[in-house]
């Protein structure tokens, strides 16, 4: 997958949430360390792609869900999510496994069970250093999601190094 279409993607996630700085940081950053524990942990080029696209695009469905239930909480999210990835994808012209993958990734980025390969677990753990920071949570919070989420060398130690544990 090349470089230009996951700007092209990025560039359309920042309209798509125009005059929402949080949430545009938000996907920004999770992206950020989706990209760098995806690379640290050794993922094959295709799967790198499909994971940072992921990232960018796994909280697609909070504006659809806030307009259409009037909440946004990670079911809802991961239930009106994919629809709109996939009209996104497919208008960029990613291809139809990548748009398979990626789509199945955001209706899963809440659900912490049975994870399905390497780049749902890191878009997991990149997702959850950005929501413990963001959301403010306290040491034994941290310690709590280390233990029951985190399963990369990475994305361990980032939250070790990060939050001072």
């Amino acid at each position: 997958m090349d470089e230009k279409l996951l700007d092209r993607l990025a560039a359309e996630m920042i309209k798509f949430d125009e005059g929402d700085p949080k949430r545009i940081q938000h996907f920004i950053k999770v992206h950020s360390f989706a990209r760098l524990i995806g690379r640290e942990e050794g993922l094959d080029d295709r799967t790198q792609s499909i994971l940072e696209a992921a990232a960018y695009v796994h909280d697609i469905g909070i504006i659809p869900a806030e307009k259409k239930y009037g909440r946004n909480d990670g079911k809802i999210q991961e239930k009106e999510g994919p629809e709109h990835a996939r009209a996104l994808l497919e208008k960029l012209g990613f291809d139809s496994d990548a748009v398979d993958r990626i789509t199945y990734l955001v209706g899963r980025h809440h659900t912490y069970t049975d994870i399905d390969g390497a780049d749902c677990q890191i878009l997991i753990e990149a997702d959850f250093l950005v929501n413990l920071y963001e959301d403010g949570i306290d040491g034994s919070g941290v310690r709590g999601a280390l233990e029951k989420i985190f399963r990369t060398d990475t994305g361990r130690r980032l939250c070790m190094e990060m939050f001072g544990l």
